[in-house]
Parts: structure tokens; C-alpha cells; sequence
């Protein structure tokens, strides 16, 4: 019984964690449980972490629009997406993605990758905390310093902008962010240095979306 008692207190412990992380992370640049499995096996990790200030504002608003167009307006969750996804689901339909870019920091920062049922029955309270607690500035920002950029272990904007185009983030023009969003979540398998066809079509897709004013996300949002 006591060996019950303290399997589940661990349990408990686990499930928390990232509750108590998530505050620090308002001043504390995080890692990805991605980045953290690579250093652990040995595989290269190259960042340079970019505030906002620091990237070409055209690349946060095409990485909105591409990624998550209702960014600024709902509070972790695009819940008329997920509709949308579970309804085609329920047709028979190929879903679509329906994660929100702050889903998308709850699974890099505390989970992992691939689909389950478990891990999104974990990211969604998560995603909820984390909007919560955390400005939308200090979301986006997370988000284009965790996710993965490049092929050769290139994570943060940063370090994607000088692998495909030798350029600092913050003097990438509007092809080149429209580029670079075209290659998330998978920049193995997609190039923005070297874009085939498929790169080249998205991309032309969001720098039309591109329009997407997250300035006036810092104001709507609770301006923590």
C-alpha cells in the first residue's frame, strides 16, 4: 500500500510539474521536450534565442496566419476548429489540423509528439493554463524560439533563419518568413533554402495571409 501511495504521489508530481513551470516561463527562456531528448541522445541542438523585438515583424504575422488565425482572440483553444475537425472526423473526411499555436507549446514544452488521445487529453488543460498565465507576446515568442527550424537540429527562429538564408531573424522579408512557416511542423522533409513546389505554392498562400495584426493581440488580450 505504501509503495501505491508513493507511485502515485510521483504521478501526481509529474501531472503538476508543468503547472508550476509554466509561471516562470513569463522570464525564463524554456526548452522543448524535443531539444531535451536530442541533447540526451547525443544529437546536435543549435539556438539563439529572439524576442520578438529582435524578428522581423512580418514573420510572426505570417507564422499566425498560417498556423493559428484566431491567435489573438481565443484563450488557448479555437474551439470552432476543433468542431470542425471532430465533424470531419465523423464523415469520414481527412482532419485537418486543429491544434492552436498555444496547443502547440503545451505539447513542445511538457509532452511529445505524434497523435494519442492521452496526449491531447493532457494538452487541452494545458493549453487553457498556459494562455491563462502567459501574454500572448510571451506565447508567439516561446513558440518561434522551441519549434524546430531547420534539418540539422536548427531550433528558434534564429537559428532557421541563418541555415536558409544566412540572415539574422530580423531581416528576413515577406517571401522568406512566408518560407520558413511553409516548412513547420517539418523541416526535415521540407526546405525553405531550397523549396520544391509544395514549399513554393504555401508560401505563396501565406504571404497572402500574411495581414494578420498581432500588435493589437498585446492590447486585446489582458495586457499582463
Amino acid at each position: 500500500m505504501r509503495l501505491i501511495r508513493k507511485l502515485l504521489l510521483v504521478v501526481l508530481l509529474v501531472l503538476l510539474l508543468p503547472y508550476l513551470l509554466t509561471p516562470l516561463y513569463r522570464v525564463v527562456n524554456p526548452v522543448s521536450t524535443l531539444m531535451l531528448g536530442r541533447w540526451l541522445t547525443g544529437a546536435t541542438v543549435v539556438r539563439e534565442w529572439a524576442s520578438l523585438d529582435e524578428i522581423a515583424p512580418v514573420l510572426p504575422r505570417t507564422v499566425v496566419g498560417a498556423e493559428d488565425a484566431k491567435f489573438c482572440s481565443h484563450r488557448g483553444i479555437d474551439w470552432d476548429s476543433l468542431r470542425d475537425v471532430i465533424e470531419d472526423a465523423q464523415d469520414g473526411e481527412a482532419t485537418r489540423g486543429g491544434s492552436t499555436i498555444t496547443q502547440q507549446v503545451a505539447k513542445n514544452l511538457f509532452l511529445w509528439p505524434g497523435r494519442s488521445v492521452i496526449r491531447k487529453g493532457l494538452e487541452f488543460p494545458l493549453a487553457l493554463w498556459i494562455d491563462l498565465v502567459l501574454p500572448k507576446r510571451r506565447i508567439l515568442e516561446i513558440y518561434l524560439n522551441i519549434a524546430e527550424w531547420g534539418p540539422e537540429g536548427q531550433f528558434g527562429i534564429e537559428e532557421g533563419a541563418a541555415h536558409a538564408f544566412g540572415k539574422a531573424a530580423s531581416a528576413l522579408n515577406a517571401r522568406e518568413a512566408a518560407l520558413l512557416a511553409s516548412v513547420l511542423p517539418n523541416p526535415v522533409a521540407r526546405s525553405a533554402r531550397q523549396p520544391g513546389p509544395t514549399v513554393r505554392r504555401m508560401a505563396g498562400i501565406y504571404m497572402a495571409r500574411a495581414n494578420a495584426v498581432v500588435g493589437s493581440c498585446w492590447g486585446e488580450n489582458r495586457a499582463r
